[in-house]
């Protein structure tokens, strides 16, 4: 069979995987996440009317949010897994359409609430679940890029109920989006209109996650983290998750083992309620990309958290000592399941870690960190007064995701082609482009400031926010401030929608603009926003710097 997906920015040819992903998903694996988006929607449907009565069902949201945390890239590559999820849709709906019929609601009569499935059938349903079975490309496109949207809100929602922080307004921004996209008759207008309510959705997602971790773990402060390795046996954890980084940590003290933060997991450092356990080793790598090499020479066990595995090579040798929680599976790893309170038991990892071998170095020195929004707030006069001066000409946020892609060394070049009066302001694993170059300070002021993972893009926007009226400006566009931004995933996507939301211009992102961006929708964001692409970098530095 054929699929068709085109949610990440390495999708196929530019335009979509038909024949596999280029991520390493199946067909048969695609059929199963969008057979699985169509039933989340039909819960979404009847938890929306249950809303409207007042009577929405928490677990129901819950169940939305990890529904489409799964199908987020590289997240979930294992078919029953996915059966799983799939069957828990179906059994949602009628557990809602029986509380609907309780409180006299009436049952919308929409196919994604009244579709149920049999395995056997999964596959069979695609033209009816897939992307394609919306034949407008321009309306297809905006439900895409609102349900893309509603996916990274997804992901961070479910890291802050992690840390027992919800909020019924942002599921109701989700499940009401996954409402919208059901109906046949809206318009562009109003798709147009649903993308930038999923922005402003996404603002609220990530403010709930920043509080979460913040109140849990404190403000991020400046840190140098050591990029070596010790003697002792180790565990990698990567992924975005504090929780699992807690309870991690906590199981493995005094055990001998120690853990190491990898790609998006590396903020985790910067918290100074982790910095007590003397077994937190450091950061072991690069971006997510380059774990099918950096997995061989660590040696010990790994722990994925949230979305960023991918599939190794047919002879590596570490796949026996992976380990999944929560949405993310592969076949081949072993997944721990969570108790009925959240809590995971790393017992099986640890004891497996300590018969490993230590890691094998592949870099030493420091790398520094911790510039999220409270941080970066407290330097903000020496800032201010470096602006005044003229010693900072220009911020550039170049946040966003990493890729393999040859491309994505126009990051690279272009952090080292900035003028030494302008500080990069980053989060999420593009970092790793230019994180370890060296690009010195300007009169003590890194000149990469990160502020941590992709959800912390929410705080370059409370910088941005707090250097606005600390000059005095009357909007963020007047600042000294452009924008430059990679994206790889669905996690950028909503990055993107809450940054257009809160009105901000001339944002520039690549390396390609996203294959569901059909030239109209394109001029639409281009006439609202000035949105537009990468092209060369001696021309950005000319257009962006000057």
């Amino acid at each position: 069979m054929e699929m068709f997906c085109y949610q990440c920015q390495e999708t196929a040819k530019g335009t979509g995987c038909t024949l596999r992903g280029v991520c390493g998903k199946l067909p048969e694996t695609s059929a199963r996440m969008d057979l699985l988006l169509y039933a989340t929607r039909g819960v979404a449907i009847l938890n929306e009317k249950l809303r409207e009565a007042g009577a929405a069902q928490r677990n129901a949201s819950h169940q939305v949010i990890d529904a489409l945390f799964t199908t987020i890239t590289n997240a979930n590559f294992d078919n029953d897994s996915l059966d799983g999820f799939i069957r828990r849709a179906f059994q949602m709906k009628r557990e809602l359409k029986a509380k609907c019929e309780e409180l006299g609601i009436e049952i919308p009569d929409a196919p994604e609430v009244t579709l149920e499935a049999e395995p056997a059938d999964y596959e069979k349903l695609e033209p009816v679940t897939g992307v394609l079975a919306e034949p407008d490309a321009d309306k297809r496109g905006l439900k895409q890029l609102a349900i893309y949207g509603a996916k990274g809100a997804a992901a961070y929602t479910r890291h802050a109920a992690n840390l027992k922080f919800e909020d019924e307004e942002v599921y109701k921004y989700i499940e009401h989006v996954l409402k919208e996209v059901s109906r046949k008759d809206i318009s562009v207008d109003e798709l147009v209109k649903l993308v930038l309510y999923m922005g402003e959705g996404g603002v609220k997602a990530m403010a709930l996650l920043d509080k979460a971790n913040t109140t849990r773990y404190g403000n991020p402060e400046i840190t140098k983290v050591n990029i070596g390795v010790r003697k002792n046996p180790g565990i990698l954890i990567s992924g975005h998750d504090l929780h699992d980084l807690e309870e991690l940590l906590e199981q493995t003290a005094g055990t001998g083992v120690d853990v190491y933060t990898h790609s998006e997991m590396l903020p985790g450092q910067y918290y100074p309620f982790f910095k007590k356990y003397p077994h937190f080793a450091g950061n072991y790598g690069n971006a997510w990309w380059k774990q099918v090499d950096e997995f061989e020479t660590f040696n010990g066990c790994f722990v994925f958290t949230s979305n960023c595995i991918v599939p190794p090579r047919k002879n590596c040798t570490y796949l026996d000592r992976v380990y999944t929680l929560g949405v993310v599976d592969m076949p081949g790893t072993h997944h721990i399941e969570a108790d009925p309170e959240g809590h995971h038991d790393f017992s099986e990892v640890i004891a497996k870690a300590k018969g490993c071998p230590a890691p094998t170095e592949i870099e030493k020195g420091e790398i520094i960190g911790g510039f999220a929004h409270h941080q970066v707030i407290e330097l903000a006069p020496k800032i201010v007064e470096l602006v005044k001066e003229g010693k900072i000409r220009k911020f550039v946020v170049m946040a966003g995701c990493d890729g393999r892609f040859p491309s994505r060394s126009y990051y690279t070049e272009f952090a080292e082609a900035l003028p030494k009066d302008c500080v990069i302001l980053t989060a999420g694993c593009a970092k790793y482009r230019y994180n370890k170059l060296p690009l010195g300070d300007i009169e003590g002021v890194p000149r990469v400031l990160d502020a941590g993972q992709c959800n912390d893009s929410y705080s370059l926007v409370r910088i941005a926010m707090a250097l606005q009226e600390a000059f005095g400006l009357s909007s963020i566009n007047e600042l000294p401030l452009v924008f430059n931004i990679a994206w790889y995933e669905q996690k950028a996507v909503i990055v993107l929608l809450a940054l257009l939301y809160l009105g901000v211009q001339n944002i520039h992102t690549g390396p390609t603009l996203p294959a569901f961006f059909t030239p109209d929708i394109l001029k639409v964001l281009q006439e609202k926003f000035n949105i537009g692409t990468i092209s060369t970098v001696e021309e950005d530095i000319k257009k962006l710097i000057g």
